[in-house]
């Protein structure tokens, strides 16, 4: 992947036909449905090509990255797995991951489940981390806030800042949105 692309892909804006799904329009401190249907809601939510996820491959793949997804063989199953670079990227999604952001904050029911569920997610995250860096794996993280939310970062952004991790040597890169930007 050559600068020379990258600036092509830019000039021409494809970045911003890219559509990110909007977030939910709740409140934090009451829910507007009853625990049963929460609990179906919740026990939906896939794991795998989630709107976020789906963003980052696109723009890699408009830069000409080409990757696989989902490795099975690999700790953690990294959602994009770059081997020619001997790369990974995670797309974390905040809540899920406990991560200190805007668009986490711990529900107010079920406390001891829900904090145990997240911690251990965490845990879960360091653990696959460390295995993948021991085999040699460098590690990207593009955080669901900088993709979404008030402190979302440009897509331009995201693509650059991505491709340029995957062409430098640096063994760690971690994207999350711009608190001192406010974007509504």
């Amino acid at each position: 992947m050559s600068g020379e692309n990258i600036q092509r892909f830019l000039r021409t804006n494809d970045y911003e036909r890219i559509q990110i799904p909007p977030l939910a329009n709740t409140s934090l401190n009451t829910d507007i449905v009853d625990s049963e249907t929460r609990s179906r809601v919740m026990a939906s939510i896939k794991g795998k090509n989630t709107g976020p996820e789906l963003v980052v491959r696109s723009l890699l793949h408009r830069l000409g990255f080409r990757f696989r997804v989902h490795r099975g063989d690999l700790p953690g199953k990294p959602d994009i797995v770059l081997p020619k670079y001997n790369a990974v990227i995670f797309v974390h999604g905040c809540f899920w991951h406990g991560h200190d952001c805007p668009l986490f904050s711990w529900p107010k029911t079920r406390r001891d489940f829900w904090r145990n569920k997240i911690e251990s997610n965490v845990s879960r995250d360091q653990m696959q981390m460390m295995a993948l860096s021991n085999e040699g794996w460098r590690i990207g993280t593009v955080w669901e806030c900088a993709l979404r939310g008030r402190v979302r970062l440009p897509l331009e952004t995201v693509a650059t800042t991505c491709a340029s991790w995957l062409e430098s040597n640096e063994n760690r890169m971690e994207l999350r949105g711009d608190e001192t930007r406010t974007t509504l």
